[in-house]
């Protein structure tokens, strides 16, 4: 068998094949396997996420596609096999996974890599794969999305399949930063800083937490999680209506109570700094992008702080994002994950068209395909 590719979803693939039954080697790109992964770890390395089942399935898009492979290898499942190679895991105040403190992201992939070594797989550097036909009875690809070009990860592998006939979905950003066209005074007073404690709403869909201000426009966890919605908009309109809510604990008509109370001789700008409490930044965020009329009417104020409407006009290019989406499209695959057209060749991991969250989330899916695929090639 050959997997090209080393990052998650080939390396546990290697790691849960039975060596009595396959030969593995495996062809990277780079000098040195699993680069996005280890990169992947700089800003904390959660593994996964410890949310339940039926939320954590409802994450990925298409839950249909995944909840099978979650319930075939689930984050408990990855928790379990971490242990079990010597790398116990915590539960951190976010709920997501992480490796126990002290333990870096260079000694998670060694742990993996000695159990590659025990089950004899062949590691091969400084393989790049050009379209060429395996000298191997199975091939599964496992090249990865088209995000961090600096980790090997270019998406350039689509032109192969695309030659064979296999319907390839135009790589877009996801998880990634959006582009706001900031007043320049905005920029000024506010480029940097973050907005703490709000909710983003898009379509339906609402996610709270922290974002910050940037030249370009805006990034964070939540407008992050909010990728699909975002994306969804700006293919169909070009641009994309996103509403924050600078205070969600206080309830519009709590809030207007608060506004009316405010003294004849305190300013506005005083008053929602020291009794709404809202942050420099948010003060700059609201007057910057509420008309001085507003500003002055405690119920349009209001309503203005609780549902402040940004508009969203692009992505962060690819290869800034911290995932992608597009690829292979699913259709192209049966259930085990082999192409309809080409027996014996399997795609797994980022290559294919899903899309999920951060937080834990892309790599248990890599993990969760490439245990399943082992799972269904061992029977």
């Amino acid at each position: 068998m050959a997997i090209i590719g080393s990052g998650p979803s080939a390396l546990i693939l290697a790691a849960m094949l039975d060596e009595n039954k396959y030969q593995v080697s495996i062809y990277e790109k780079n000098a040195a396997p699993a680069r996005k992964f280890l990169v992947a770890g700089h800003g904390g390395f959660n593994l996964s996420h410890s949310e339940p089942f039926e939320q954590f399935a409802k994450r990925y898009t298409p839950a249909s596609f995944f909840e099978p492979l979650l319930n075939t290898f689930s984050n408990t499942n990855l928790q379990e096999w971490f242990n079990k190679i010597g790398i116990p895991t915590f539960i951190g105040t976010s709920k997501r996974i992480f490796p126990q403190k002290g333990i870096k992201p260079i000694q998670v992939l060694n742990s993996i890599l000695k159990v590659l070594k025990d089950k004899k797989v062949t590691l091969h550097y400084s393989y790049n794969w050009q379209g060429e036909k395996m000298d191997a009875d199975i091939t599964v690809f496992a090249l990865g999305g088209s995000s961090w070009k600096v980790t090997g990860s270019d998406g350039s592998w689509t032109q192969y399949f695309e030659k064979s006939g296999i319907q390839v979905v135009p790589f877009q950003a996801s998880n990634c930063a959006f582009q706001i066209n900031w007043p320049k005074n905005l920029i000024s007073l506010a480029a940097g800083m973050p907005l703490k404690n709000i909710s983003l709403k898009s379509l339906t869909v609402k996610k709270e937490g922290e974002v910050v201000i940037t030249e370009f426009g805006m990034e964070g966890s939540p407008i992050y999680a909010l990728s699909k919605q975002i994306r969804q908009q700006l293919n169909e309109h070009k641009k994309a209506i996103c509403f924050i809510d600078l205070k969600p604990s206080l309830a519009i008509d709590k809030l207007i109570q608060l506004l009316e109370k405010k003294p004849i001789d305190c300013t506005m700008t005083k008053y929602l700094d020291e009794t709404v409490n809202l942050s420099k930044a948010q003060l700059a965020l609201l007057k910057n992008l509420t008309t001085k009329e507003d500003f002055l009417n405690c119920v349009a104020l209001a309503n203005k702080i609780k549902e402040l409407p940004l508009e969203i006009t692009g992505l962060a290019p690819i290869d800034e994002a911290i995932s992608t989406t597009g690829g292979i499209s699913l259709d192209e695959i049966d259930e085990n994950f082999q192409l309809k057209k080409v027996p014996n060749q399997y795609i797994i991991g980022e290559m294919l068209d899903w899309d999920a969250p951060t937080g834990g989330y892309l790599l248990q899916a890599c993990f969760s395909m490439g245990y399943t695929l082992a799972e269904h090639l061992n029977k």
